[in-house]
Protein backbone atom coordinates (compact mmCIF):
# COMPACT_ATOMS: atom_id res chain seq x y z
CA UNK A 1 0.00 0.00 0.00
CA UNK A 2 2.74 2.16 -0.68
CA UNK A 3 4.91 4.11 1.52
CA UNK A 4 2.05 3.54 4.57
CA UNK A 5 5.29 3.75 7.50
CA UNK A 6 5.81 7.86 7.52
CA UNK A 7 4.17 9.90 9.46
CA UNK A 8 5.54 13.82 9.07
CA UNK A 9 6.58 15.25 11.80
CA UNK A 10 7.23 18.99 11.92
CA UNK A 11 9.65 21.89 14.06
CA UNK A 12 6.53 24.06 14.28
CA UNK A 13 4.05 25.31 16.86
CA UNK A 14 0.34 26.62 17.35
CA UNK A 15 -0.25 29.21 19.74
CA UNK A 16 -3.72 30.29 20.69
CA UNK A 17 -5.35 33.50 21.43
CA UNK A 18 -5.70 33.86 24.83
CA UNK A 19 -9.39 33.14 25.91
CA UNK A 20 -9.46 30.49 22.54
CA UNK A 21 -9.81 26.82 22.02
CA UNK A 22 -13.41 26.76 23.96
CA UNK A 23 -14.43 23.73 22.05
CA UNK A 24 -11.61 21.80 21.83
CA UNK A 25 -11.01 22.06 25.77
CA UNK A 26 -14.68 21.01 26.31
CA UNK A 27 -13.23 18.05 24.81
CA UNK A 28 -13.27 18.32 20.63
CA UNK A 29 -10.86 18.02 18.58
CA UNK A 30 -10.69 21.30 16.28
CA UNK A 31 -8.58 24.25 16.02
CA UNK A 32 -10.61 27.01 14.31
CA UNK A 33 -8.40 29.24 12.27
CA UNK A 34 -9.84 32.26 13.89
CA UNK A 35 -8.88 31.06 16.97
CA UNK A 36 -4.85 31.09 16.32
CA UNK A 37 -2.56 33.62 17.52
CA UNK A 38 0.66 32.93 15.48
CA UNK A 39 2.82 29.65 13.64
CA UNK A 40 6.09 29.20 15.00
CA UNK A 41 8.52 27.29 13.14
CA UNK A 42 8.13 25.82 9.40
CA UNK A 43 5.52 22.98 8.40
CA UNK A 44 4.20 21.97 5.26
CA UNK A 45 0.27 21.37 5.29
CA UNK A 46 -0.38 17.83 6.98
CA UNK A 47 2.01 18.15 9.32
CA UNK A 48 1.83 17.10 12.79
CA UNK A 49 2.53 20.19 15.03
CA UNK A 50 2.11 20.82 18.52
CA UNK A 51 -0.71 23.03 19.94
CA UNK A 52 0.37 25.40 22.65
CA UNK A 53 -2.39 27.85 24.81
CA UNK A 54 -1.63 31.61 24.51
CA UNK A 55 0.78 31.01 27.81
CA UNK A 56 3.07 28.14 26.47
CA UNK A 57 0.85 25.65 27.94
CA UNK A 58 1.30 21.95 26.14
CA UNK A 59 -2.42 21.24 24.84
CA UNK A 60 -1.32 18.56 22.19
CA UNK A 61 -0.52 17.34 18.77
CA UNK A 62 -2.39 17.74 15.75
CA UNK A 63 -2.50 17.93 11.78
CA UNK A 64 -2.25 21.45 10.12
CA UNK A 65 -3.94 22.64 7.33
CA UNK A 66 -4.06 26.44 5.81
CA UNK A 67 -6.01 25.67 3.49
CA UNK A 68 -9.11 24.92 6.09
CA UNK A 69 -10.97 26.88 8.36
CA UNK A 70 -10.76 24.00 10.76
CA UNK A 71 -6.77 24.84 11.17
CA UNK A 72 -5.79 22.36 13.44
CA UNK A 73 -7.10 18.56 14.18
CA UNK A 74 -5.66 16.99 17.44
CA UNK A 75 -4.72 13.48 17.61
CA UNK A 76 -3.38 12.98 20.80
CA UNK A 77 -3.28 15.39 24.35
CA UNK A 78 -0.36 14.14 26.17
CA UNK A 79 3.11 15.30 25.79
CA UNK A 80 4.54 11.69 26.25
CA UNK A 81 1.90 10.25 23.45
CA UNK A 82 3.41 12.11 20.16
CA UNK A 83 2.06 10.61 16.66
CA UNK A 84 3.32 7.28 16.25
CA UNK A 85 2.23 4.34 14.10
CA UNK A 86 1.64 2.46 17.42
CA UNK A 87 -0.49 4.93 18.91
CA UNK A 88 -2.48 5.44 15.53
CA UNK A 89 -2.53 0.99 16.22
CA UNK A 90 -3.92 1.79 19.43
CA UNK A 91 -6.48 3.83 18.42
CA UNK A 92 -7.72 1.41 15.86
CA UNK A 93 -7.68 -1.58 18.18
CA UNK A 94 -9.32 0.68 21.00
CA UNK A 95 -12.12 1.48 18.26
CA UNK A 96 -12.55 -2.22 17.50
CA UNK A 97 -12.86 -3.00 20.98
CA UNK A 98 -15.49 -0.76 21.21
CA UNK A 99 -17.62 -2.28 18.73
CA UNK A 100 -17.28 -5.34 19.89
CA UNK A 101 -18.51 -4.74 23.51
CA UNK A 102 -21.31 -2.18 22.59
CA UNK A 103 -22.30 -4.62 19.65
CA UNK A 104 -21.94 -7.72 21.63
CA UNK A 105 -25.58 -7.79 22.67
CA UNK A 106 -26.84 -7.61 19.45
CA UNK A 107 -24.80 -10.12 17.51
CA UNK A 108 -26.14 -12.65 20.06
CA UNK A 109 -29.29 -11.50 19.26
CA UNK A 110 -29.02 -12.27 15.72
CA UNK A 111 -26.24 -14.61 15.62
CA UNK A 112 -24.17 -12.86 13.60
CA UNK A 113 -20.24 -13.52 14.24
CA UNK A 114 -17.31 -10.53 14.09
CA UNK A 115 -17.04 -11.22 10.44
CA UNK A 116 -20.63 -10.83 8.75
CA UNK A 117 -21.67 -7.85 11.41
CA UNK A 118 -21.63 -4.68 9.20
CA UNK A 119 -20.96 -1.68 11.74
CA UNK A 120 -18.92 1.82 11.51
CA UNK A 121 -15.39 1.04 12.46
CA UNK A 122 -13.73 4.24 12.79
CA UNK A 123 -16.38 7.35 13.36
CA UNK A 124 -13.33 10.40 13.14
CA UNK A 125 -13.13 12.62 15.74
CA UNK A 126 -15.05 10.40 18.02
CA UNK A 127 -12.56 7.74 17.80
CA UNK A 128 -9.63 10.22 17.80
CA UNK A 129 -8.86 9.45 14.47
CA UNK A 130 -9.75 12.86 12.58
CA UNK A 131 -11.76 13.20 9.58
CA UNK A 132 -11.81 9.04 8.71
CA UNK A 133 -14.89 7.28 8.52
CA UNK A 134 -14.55 4.06 8.20
CA UNK A 135 -17.70 1.05 7.42
CA UNK A 136 -17.08 -2.54 7.93
CA UNK A 137 -19.77 -4.27 5.72
CA UNK A 138 -19.57 -8.00 6.52
CA UNK A 139 -16.22 -8.49 4.65
CA UNK A 140 -15.37 -5.57 2.90
CA UNK A 141 -14.25 -2.22 4.23
CA UNK A 142 -15.46 1.13 3.12
CA UNK A 143 -13.12 4.72 3.65
CA UNK A 144 -14.43 8.39 3.58
CA UNK A 145 -11.09 10.44 4.09
CA UNK A 146 -12.27 14.12 4.40
CA UNK A 147 -8.86 16.00 6.30
CA UNK A 148 -5.59 16.01 4.71
CA UNK A 149 -3.45 15.13 7.72
CA UNK A 150 -5.12 11.51 8.46
CA UNK A 151 -5.42 11.31 4.17
CA UNK A 152 -1.57 10.49 3.92
CA UNK A 153 -2.40 7.82 6.54
CA UNK A 154 -4.83 6.15 5.05
CA UNK A 155 -3.44 3.15 3.93
CA UNK A 156 -1.23 2.95 7.24
CA UNK A 157 -4.17 2.80 9.38
CA UNK A 158 -5.84 0.32 6.68
CA UNK A 159 -3.11 -1.91 6.86
CA UNK A 160 -3.39 -1.74 10.68
CA UNK A 161 -7.43 -2.01 10.39
CA UNK A 162 -6.66 -5.41 8.80
CA UNK A 163 -3.78 -6.49 10.83
CA UNK A 164 -6.87 -5.84 14.03
CA UNK A 165 -9.55 -7.73 12.06
CA UNK A 166 -7.62 -10.68 11.38
CA UNK A 167 -6.26 -10.86 14.95
CA UNK A 168 -10.23 -12.12 15.63
CA UNK A 169 -10.01 -14.15 12.85
CA UNK A 170 -12.05 -11.72 10.45
CA UNK A 171 -10.40 -11.39 6.85
CA UNK A 172 -11.16 -8.37 4.61
CA UNK A 173 -11.92 -9.44 1.24
CA UNK A 174 -11.13 -5.71 0.10
CA UNK A 175 -11.36 -2.31 0.58
CA UNK A 176 -12.84 0.70 -1.83
CA UNK A 177 -12.78 4.44 -1.35
CA UNK A 178 -15.49 6.85 -1.34
CA UNK A 179 -13.69 10.08 -0.47
CA UNK A 180 -15.76 11.51 -3.04
CA UNK A 181 -17.91 14.49 -1.11
CA UNK A 182 -17.28 18.26 -1.97
CA UNK A 183 -15.73 18.78 1.23
CA UNK A 184 -12.48 17.42 0.28
CA UNK A 185 -12.33 20.85 -1.84
CA UNK A 186 -11.92 22.49 1.45
CA UNK A 187 -9.15 21.06 2.54
CA UNK A 188 -7.76 21.16 -0.87
CA UNK A 189 -7.99 17.68 -1.55
CA UNK A 190 -9.43 16.47 -4.57
CA UNK A 191 -12.47 14.38 -4.52
CA UNK A 192 -11.69 10.64 -5.66
CA UNK A 193 -13.16 7.07 -5.43
CA UNK A 194 -11.91 3.48 -6.17
CA UNK A 195 -10.11 0.25 -5.31
CA UNK A 196 -7.62 0.27 -2.46
CA UNK A 197 -5.65 -2.66 -3.03
CA UNK A 198 -7.47 -5.68 -4.79
CA UNK A 199 -10.35 -5.04 -7.22
CA UNK A 200 -13.89 -6.97 -5.98
CA UNK A 201 -17.67 -7.64 -6.52
CA UNK A 202 -18.93 -3.70 -5.04
CA UNK A 203 -22.22 -5.33 -4.47
CA UNK A 204 -21.98 -6.64 -1.09
CA UNK A 205 -24.50 -8.73 0.48
CA UNK A 206 -24.76 -7.63 4.25
CA UNK A 207 -27.27 -8.49 6.99
CA UNK A 208 -28.89 -6.20 8.96
CA UNK A 209 -31.81 -6.89 11.65
CA UNK A 210 -32.28 -10.20 10.02
CA UNK A 211 -32.94 -8.69 7.10
CA UNK A 212 -30.40 -9.02 3.78
CA UNK A 213 -29.54 -6.05 1.47
CA UNK A 214 -27.66 -5.67 -1.16
CA UNK A 215 -25.33 -2.68 -0.19
CA UNK A 216 -23.54 -0.66 -3.63
CA UNK A 217 -20.65 0.92 -2.07
CA UNK A 218 -19.57 2.13 -5.71
CA UNK A 219 -22.43 3.96 -6.53
CA UNK A 220 -24.47 3.89 -3.44
CA UNK A 221 -25.23 7.42 -0.93
CA UNK A 222 -21.95 7.99 1.42
CA UNK A 223 -20.34 5.00 1.85
CA UNK A 224 -23.52 3.13 0.65
CA UNK A 225 -25.83 2.31 3.33
CA UNK A 226 -26.74 3.87 6.51
CA UNK A 227 -25.72 2.02 9.29
CA UNK A 228 -26.52 4.75 11.26
CA UNK A 229 -29.86 3.82 11.87
CA UNK A 230 -29.77 0.00 12.51
CA UNK A 231 -31.69 0.28 16.01
CA UNK A 232 -34.06 3.08 15.09
CA UNK A 233 -35.37 0.51 12.44
CA UNK A 234 -35.46 -1.99 14.40
CA UNK A 235 -37.88 0.07 16.72
CA UNK A 236 -40.37 0.90 14.37
CA UNK A 237 -41.10 -2.57 13.92
CA UNK A 238 -43.84 -3.52 16.74
CA UNK A 239 -45.85 -0.55 15.82
CA UNK A 240 -46.12 -1.83 12.31
CA UNK A 241 -47.57 -5.12 12.84
CA UNK A 242 -50.64 -5.11 10.49
CA UNK A 243 -50.64 -1.72 9.76
CA UNK A 244 -50.64 0.65 6.59
CA UNK A 245 -47.40 2.13 6.71
CA UNK A 246 -45.66 4.94 4.58
CA UNK A 247 -41.46 5.18 4.50
CA UNK A 248 -40.53 8.38 3.05
CA UNK A 249 -36.60 9.16 1.18
CA UNK A 250 -36.52 5.06 2.03
CA UNK A 251 -33.33 5.01 -0.24
CA UNK A 252 -32.58 1.43 -0.24
CA UNK A 253 -35.53 0.08 1.50
CA UNK A 254 -34.19 -0.22 4.80
CA UNK A 255 -37.01 1.24 7.42
CA UNK A 256 -39.45 -0.23 4.54
CA UNK A 257 -38.30 -3.82 4.72
CA UNK A 258 -38.26 -3.28 8.85
CA UNK A 259 -41.60 -2.37 9.16
CA UNK A 260 -42.64 -5.63 6.58
CA UNK A 261 -40.51 -7.77 8.26
CA UNK A 262 -42.07 -6.45 11.45
CA UNK A 263 -45.56 -8.04 10.19
CA UNK A 264 -46.98 -4.81 8.49
CA UNK A 265 -50.21 -5.16 5.97
CA UNK A 266 -48.66 -2.93 3.01
CA UNK A 267 -45.69 -0.69 3.02
CA UNK A 268 -45.09 2.24 0.55
CA UNK A 269 -41.71 3.25 0.21
CA UNK A 270 -40.99 6.63 -1.72
CA UNK A 271 -37.51 7.95 -3.04
CA UNK A 272 -36.83 10.75 -5.69
CA UNK A 273 -33.79 8.26 -6.99
CA UNK A 274 -34.59 6.20 -9.49
CA UNK A 275 -31.43 3.86 -8.39
CA UNK A 276 -32.37 4.24 -4.96
CA UNK A 277 -36.27 2.31 -5.18
CA UNK A 278 -34.50 -0.07 -8.14
CA UNK A 279 -32.04 -1.26 -5.04
CA UNK A 280 -35.31 -1.23 -2.62
CA UNK A 281 -37.24 -3.58 -5.07
CA UNK A 282 -34.16 -5.62 -5.08
CA UNK A 283 -33.70 -6.15 -1.17
CA UNK A 284 -37.41 -6.64 -0.59
CA UNK A 285 -37.52 -9.35 -3.25
CA UNK A 286 -34.07 -10.94 -1.38
CA UNK A 287 -36.05 -11.40 1.72
CA UNK A 288 -39.18 -12.72 0.29
CA UNK A 289 -41.24 -9.00 1.31
CA UNK A 290 -41.88 -8.14 -2.44
CA UNK A 291 -45.58 -8.90 -2.08
CA UNK A 292 -46.13 -6.50 1.54
CA UNK A 293 -43.33 -3.20 0.67
CA UNK A 294 -43.48 -1.37 -2.71
CA UNK A 295 -41.64 1.19 -4.08
CA UNK A 296 -42.64 4.42 -5.82
CA UNK A 297 -39.84 6.94 -7.71
CA UNK A 298 -41.29 10.48 -6.42
CA UNK A 299 -40.32 13.30 -4.73
CA UNK A 300 -41.58 13.79 -0.98
CA UNK A 301 -42.98 17.26 -1.07
CA UNK A 302 -44.97 16.27 -4.46
CA UNK A 303 -46.04 13.31 -3.15
CA UNK A 304 -47.39 14.27 -0.01
CA UNK A 305 -49.89 16.95 -0.49
CA UNK A 306 -50.88 15.00 -3.20
CA UNK A 307 -52.14 11.67 -1.10
CA UNK A 308 -53.58 14.45 1.20
CA UNK A 309 -55.80 15.97 -1.40
CA UNK A 310 -56.73 12.36 -2.25
CA UNK A 311 -57.73 11.58 1.67
CA UNK A 312 -55.14 8.77 1.78
CA UNK A 313 -54.45 8.01 5.48
CA UNK A 314 -51.45 5.53 6.90
CA UNK A 315 -51.12 3.88 10.09
CA UNK A 316 -47.33 4.79 10.45
CA UNK A 317 -45.26 7.37 8.51
CA UNK A 318 -41.73 7.06 8.91
CA UNK A 319 -39.94 10.22 7.82
CA UNK A 320 -36.42 10.02 7.37
CA UNK A 321 -35.08 13.19 4.82
CA UNK A 322 -31.42 13.52 3.44
CA UNK A 323 -29.32 16.35 6.10
CA UNK A 324 -31.47 19.64 4.58
CA UNK A 325 -28.42 21.83 5.87
CA UNK A 326 -24.90 21.51 5.70
CA UNK A 327 -23.38 24.96 7.19
CA UNK A 328 -24.91 27.35 9.31
CA UNK A 329 -25.88 29.60 6.92
CA UNK A 330 -28.65 27.39 5.72
CA UNK A 331 -30.37 26.75 8.93
CA UNK A 332 -33.47 28.55 8.15
CA UNK A 333 -34.23 27.37 4.88
CA UNK A 334 -33.88 23.51 6.26
CA UNK A 335 -36.13 24.13 9.36
CA UNK A 336 -38.68 25.20 6.52
CA UNK A 337 -38.34 21.80 4.71
CA UNK A 338 -38.17 20.40 8.00
CA UNK A 339 -41.78 21.96 9.35
CA UNK A 340 -43.13 21.46 5.95
CA UNK A 341 -42.35 17.37 5.67
CA UNK A 342 -43.43 17.10 8.99
CA UNK A 343 -46.62 18.88 8.71
CA UNK A 344 -47.49 17.15 5.59
CA UNK A 345 -46.43 13.79 7.67
CA UNK A 346 -49.06 13.66 10.14
CA UNK A 347 -51.96 15.16 8.00
CA UNK A 348 -51.64 11.39 6.84
CA UNK A 349 -51.18 9.63 9.58
CA UNK A 350 -54.72 7.96 11.18
CA UNK A 351 -55.73 9.48 14.66
CA UNK A 352 -53.86 7.70 16.84
CA UNK A 353 -51.19 6.04 14.58
CA UNK A 354 -47.67 7.02 14.23
CA UNK A 355 -45.18 9.41 13.16
CA UNK A 356 -41.27 8.24 13.00
CA UNK A 357 -39.53 11.30 12.16
CA UNK A 358 -35.30 12.68 11.69
CA UNK A 359 -33.41 14.65 11.32
CA UNK A 360 -29.05 13.58 10.22
CA UNK A 361 -27.47 17.06 10.05
CA UNK A 362 -25.76 18.48 13.49
CA UNK A 363 -26.31 22.04 12.17
CA UNK A 364 -30.11 21.22 12.86
CA UNK A 365 -29.71 20.78 16.69
CA UNK A 366 -31.91 18.66 19.15
CA UNK A 367 -33.33 21.79 20.61
CA UNK A 368 -34.58 23.53 17.23
CA UNK A 369 -35.44 19.58 15.59
CA UNK A 370 -38.02 19.53 18.28
CA UNK A 371 -39.17 22.88 18.40
CA UNK A 372 -39.92 22.33 14.23
CA UNK A 373 -42.07 19.19 15.29
CA UNK A 374 -43.86 21.27 17.72
CA UNK A 375 -44.70 24.06 15.11
CA UNK A 376 -45.79 21.33 12.40
CA UNK A 377 -48.42 20.35 15.09
CA UNK A 378 -50.06 23.14 15.73
CA UNK A 379 -50.49 24.15 12.25
CA UNK A 380 -51.39 20.87 11.51
CA UNK A 381 -53.99 20.78 14.30
CA UNK A 382 -52.27 17.23 15.84
CA UNK A 383 -51.54 16.56 19.29
CA UNK A 384 -48.41 14.81 19.78
CA UNK A 385 -47.72 12.07 22.62
CA UNK A 386 -43.84 11.39 22.38
CA UNK A 387 -43.46 7.77 22.30
CA UNK A 388 -39.06 7.76 22.54
CA UNK A 389 -36.59 9.71 20.95
CA UNK A 390 -33.33 8.06 20.40
CA UNK A 391 -30.18 8.98 18.64
CA UNK A 392 -27.32 7.33 16.09
CA UNK A 393 -26.62 3.63 16.70
CA UNK A 394 -24.13 2.59 19.27
CA UNK A 395 -21.10 2.33 16.87
CA UNK A 396 -21.70 5.97 16.56
CA UNK A 397 -20.87 7.28 19.37
CA UNK A 398 -20.84 11.03 20.60
CA UNK A 399 -17.72 12.59 21.57
CA UNK A 400 -18.67 15.37 24.14
CA UNK A 401 -17.41 18.77 23.32
CA UNK A 402 -17.57 17.36 19.44
CA UNK A 403 -20.55 19.32 18.01
CA UNK A 404 -20.61 17.53 14.70
CA UNK A 405 -20.41 14.01 16.38
CA UNK A 406 -24.49 14.21 17.27
CA UNK A 407 -26.13 14.39 14.31
CA UNK A 408 -28.56 12.29 14.17
CA UNK A 409 -32.24 12.55 16.09
CA UNK A 410 -34.79 10.18 15.80
CA UNK A 411 -38.37 10.59 17.09
CA UNK A 412 -41.73 8.54 17.19
CA UNK A 413 -44.85 10.39 18.01
CA UNK A 414 -48.49 9.21 18.35
CA UNK A 415 -50.61 11.73 15.90
CA UNK A 416 -54.03 12.93 17.83
CA UNK A 417 -56.75 14.77 16.34
CA UNK A 418 -56.56 17.94 18.01
CA UNK A 419 -59.29 18.22 20.60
Amino acid sequence: MGNSEQISIADARVILRKGQGREFKAGGAWIYDNEIDKVEGKYENGDIIELLDFDGFFLGYGFINSNSKIRVRIMSRKKDHPVTKELIRQRIQDAWDYRKAVMADYMVEYSCDLTKLSCRFVFGEADFLPGITIDKFSDVLVIESLALGTDRMKNLILDLCKEVLEADGVKIRGIYERSDAKVRELEGLERTKGFIGDEFDTKVMIEENGVKYFVDVENGQKTGFFLDQKFNRQSIRGLCKGKRVLDCFTHTGSFALNAAAGGAGSVLGVDASDLGCEQARENAALNGLENIATFQCADVFDLLPDLESKGEKFDVVILDPPAFTKSRASIKKAVTGYKEINLRGMKLVENGGYLATCSCSHFMDEELFLKTIADAARDAHKRLRQVEFRQQAKDHPILWGGAASYYLKFVIFQVCDEL
